[in-house]
């Protein structure tokens, strides 16, 4: 039989002790609400038959030679009755002009945007997005990276599924208004390494919150490597203009300004997916990571906040329930209760997106590497972020 005698009249352990559950109430929902209902989540299309609109898949490429002879065959091949496939080489200088000379030889859908001087006055690549999307000549887009790699022939039409609503009326019982953005998901492919296992998970956890977010109503942030808007809606909000001073963001601030509960929705049914290769060197991720993170700035403070609660949670938490073991009022079992159903219904829900995404047994280390992120994540965003790259992806 447990004492709890000391307990009730220890004002320090009994705030603990709220703090901690507190912590696991609000892990307990996040994760129901974004790992568990992503991993669930099923596409509704209306009964009838939609006639599949004409498509352009937009890639900027920048000395990417060996990733477009690996993937844009699996792009060009697609099984979709109009589609063309845009390409802006952007002062590539190795054998990209030749593989998309090659390949446009055979591929008469195939569009290349060539561009041999840098007239490019804003770092980043949104300038060559820009005039790839200008060069299309469909009013839906797909946007990609030469690096990313579908599941199957089935990608396009998996996509395209995102813009038929299943519901007639809007969240006000309005007419519903016409989708304009539908994101996607690009995972990263299974590796036997602790680096890519932490892509993968890194990858998973991303989309989850900017996905589940989405489904709640509050879309924020999306992925360039698996994105898809409306050419028309693109240039009637003005593009990228708002935000060309900052070299990153083509896909989240676009996201972030423009995309609402009415036009906004998500496809990741599993033919709709990407993936690409983990990166092989630790540096290599980092500089993906900083270029994600840097964006975030220009949120605001209400986003960044909401973005950092689940860590905040976590910190909670922990540190609670260590100084509840450390005081020693409280009887450790309590304590270890806690952090198990905390686990073990991480562990649950995670699995779900494993599942559905092929992240194979990633979710057994669910509750280690959101340990690491917590630290690591909070690093990136309170050092001074540079990158390199002149030309971001």
């Amino acid at each position: 039989m447990f004492d709890f005698s000391n307990f009730v009249t220890d004002t320090y352990a009994i705030v603990l002790t709220v703090a901690m559950l507190a912590g696991l109430a609000y892990l307990s929902i996040y994760y129901g609400l974004y790992h568990f209902r992503v991993g669930r989540w099923k596409h509704h299309n209306l009964s009838e038959e939609h006639p599949l609109p004409p498509v352009s898949i937009v890639l900027t490429a920048h000395n990417d030679s060996e990733w477009l002879k690996e993937n844009l065959v699996y792009l060009l091949e697609q099984d979709y009755p109009d589609f063309e496939v845009v390409v802006v080489d952007y002062l590539s200088h190795d054998d990209t002009p030749y593989v998309l000379k090659t390949l446009r030889d055979y591929y008469p859908h195939l569009k290349v945007v060539p561009f041999k001087e840098d007239v490019n006055l804003f770092q980043g690549k949104k300038y060559p997005l820009s005039i790839g999307i200008k060069s299309a000549k469909n009013d839906v887009l797909l946007l990609a990276d030469p690096d990313c790699t579908p599941k199957n022939l089935m990608w396009l039409r998996g996509m395209v599924r995102g813009y038929f609503r299943a519901d007639a009326k809007s969240h006000k019982g309005q007419a519903q208004k016409p989708v304009q953005i539908v994101l996607g998901y690009c995972g990263v492919k299974r590796t036997k390494t602790l680096l890519g296992a932490l892509q993968q998970y890194d990858a998973l956890a991303y989309g989850s919150q900017y996905l589940g977010n989405a489904l709640l109503g509050h879309p924020y942030t999306g992925s360039g490597r698996n994105l898809s808007y409306r050419r028309s809606f693109f240039f009637k909000q003005g593009a990228f203009i708002r935000h060309y001073d900052v070299a990153d963001g083509s896909d989240d601030l676009f996201v972030y300004q423009n995309a609402d509960r009415d036009n906004t929705t998500i496809c990741i049914d599993s033919d709709a997916c990407l993936s690409v290769e983990a990166k092989k060197t630790f540096a290599l991720w980092h500089e993906d990571r900083v270029h994600r993170v840097a964006t975030r700035r220009r949120h605001s403070l209400g986003s960044r906040f909401n973005e950092q609660l689940t860590p905040l949670a976590n910190l909670l938490f922990y540190c609670a329930g260590a100084l509840l073991l450390v005081q020693g009022s409280l009887p450790w079992i309590v304590v270890a209760t806690c952090a198990i159903v905390k686990w073990a219904w991480q562990i649950v829900s995670f699995s779900r997106l494993t599942h559905r995404f092929d992240g194979g047994y990633i979710h057994f280390a669910a509750p280690i590497f959101e340990l690491y992120f917590m630290v690591a994540n909070t690093i990136l965003i309170l050092l001074p972020l540079q990158s390199n790259r002149k030309f971001k992806k």
